[in-house]
């Protein structure tokens, strides 16, 4: 694949106004699957930046210990997009 910057995949989510246009979006972008991953992500970062183990999020999402620990080190370490949204989600 050839190196193709990302910057108009941004510009295109910035311009979502509505749950229904970023859901059409989503699923014409992501395989269901994909799409499946990208909530159960969300899901999993959501319990554990409110503080349930490991365990939980995998009882609560189905999500394995390889993607738990991966969203948890992004979460903690990563470049601050989970708590951007999990912080506006709340608000």
């Amino acid at each position: 694949m050839r190196d193709i910057p990302p910057d108009r995949l941004y510009r295109a989510l910035l311009q979502l106004k509505t749950p229904d246009e970023c859901r059409a979006l989503l699923e014409d972008l992501l395989t269901p699957g994909e799409l499946e991953d990208v909530v159960q992500r969300l899901e999993v970062a959501h319990i554990v930046a409110h503080g349930g183990t490991y365990e939980a999020a995998a009882v609560q999402t189905g999500a394995s210990a390889t993607t738990i620990s991966r969203v948890r080190r992004a979460l903690y370490r990563g470049a601050g997009g989970y708590r951007v949204v999990l912080s506006r989600l709340e608000d």
